[in-house]
């Protein structure tokens, strides 16, 4: 008997926006990378700066869990949610059917398959927890860029900029992978720029959770 799986990806944004480019621009960059996957992307109410701290992080993640289930029962065969904070995921990973895939869980894993020093590049004071546990000891640096405290700050030519200097410190202090750990990094996608500039390998949180849903439904 031949299992037919549902290739149809709900995106969760953890930023709220009217602006449809903005909101479908994650599911755009996943159907280049995995054409075998179609997704459909919708936001969170309520927050217009995402999440950037553990309060926005607290608020977002019942918003996140309803909006999951509000997805699958209409028909979606995998959830990605779109934050490397990872609200509600694995809430939802013991409850949801369906393969579900937080964008920090899946680069925290992928970083490690290197099996060298990993530096972490945020937009919050702490490494995301999950995030921090999966790394463990080959966890050697966290920076978040001067001056960037949303993801909204990254869509600048300033945060663009300090995001690189930050990785060059990085680099400095011995880091050979940079986990990049806010999806907004994926929205600028600044990933190609890091690996010329520093040589790093440097994994982009947005292609690392679509590689894991892939694995999943293809």
């Amino acid at each position: 008997m031949v299992v037919r799986r549902n290739n149809r990806v709900g995106i969760i944004r953890v930023l709220t926006t009217d602006d449809k480019s903005l909101l479908h621009r994650h599911g755009r960059i996943l159907e280049g990378a995995f054409p075998a996957l179609a997704f459909d992307s919708r936001c969170i109410p309520d927050q217009p700066e995402g999440i950037h701290d553990a309060e926005t992080e607290r608020m977002a993640s019942p918003k996140v869990a309803a909006l999951a289930r509000e997805m699958v029962c209409e028909g979606v065969g995998g959830i990605l949610v779109s934050c490397a904070g990872d609200p509600a995921v694995r809430e939802l990973q013991r409850e949801l059917p369906v393969p579900v895939v937080g964008a920090g869980i899946a680069t925290a894993h992928l970083a490690c398959t290197f099996g060298a020093p990993v530096g972490v590049l945020g937009i919050t004071e702490d490494v995301p927890e999950e995030m921090r546990m999966i790394l463990g000891s080959l966890l050697v640096a966290a920076v978040r860029p001067d001056a960037v405290t949303s993801t909204l700050d990254l869509m600048t030519p300033a945060g663009r900029e300090q995001a690189v200097a930050a990785a060059g410190r990085m680099k400095a202090q011995g880091v050979r992978v940079l986990a990049l750990a806010c999806t907004g990094f994926a929205t600028i996608g600044i990933a190609q720029v890091l690996r010329e500039e520093t040589g790093l390998v440097v994994i982009d949180p947005l292609i690392a959770a679509g590689a894991a849903m892939w694995s999943a439904l293809c």
